[in-house]
């Protein structure tokens, strides 16, 4: 499980020109804030987008989800070293509802494959794209969310991507 914000603004690609070429943009200040939790075994993706900050409310919420989602299923949820995260009213609620929380060593984002599909929505949605306003920006992150689970060829691009796939290393 991770957060990943995302900035209302141009997402230039590379152009080559025999002039300057100039592309109107927007300062950023809007942006959408995305909680996703990604099942390799399932893959399945469960998220939520809204322009809200993510706290320890919004984990808290995922959270429920991820028990609705799972059932009595035994959760195991690997998270990174947000302080949101950390906090005890998240770790309390977590063992309410019978979920693990497994906190990656810092500075180890490759450890987390969430990572790779922040990273693979950003490709497909944002890069080399200018939006003409804010909702159609939302829309574009929020519809990508929702063919992650629902189109076949999105969710086999993704399942591919975001396979257990970790180099190790024999002693």
């Amino acid at each position: 499980m991770d957060a990943c914000h995302l900035v209302y603004k141009g997402f230039l690609g590379y152009l080559w020109s025999f002039g300057k070429f100039f592309v109107k943009t927007y300062p950023g200040k809007k942006r959408i804030n995305v909680l996703g939790s990604y099942n390799p075994i399932k893959k399945s993706l469960v998220s939520f987008a809204d322009e809200n900050n993510i706290n320890a409310n919004s984990i808290i919420k995922m959270l429920h989800k991820l028990r609705y989602a799972c059932k009595t299923k035994p959760i195991k949820v690997i998270l990174d070293n947000a302080r949101y995260q950390h906090c005890l009213k998240v770790i309390k609620k977590a063992a309410q509802l019978n979920i693990e929380l497994v906190f990656l060593p810092p500075y180890s984002p490759n450890l987390n494959i969430i990572e790779r599909l922040w990273k693979y929505l950003k490709s497909k949605c944002l890069s080399s794209r200018n939006f003409e306003n804010s909702n159609i920006f939302f829309d574009c992150i929020k519809e990508f969310l929702i063919k992650s689970n629902t189109d076949e060829i999105t969710k086999n691009q993704i399942s591919n991507l975001l396979a257990l796939n970790f180099q190790t290393f024999k002693s």
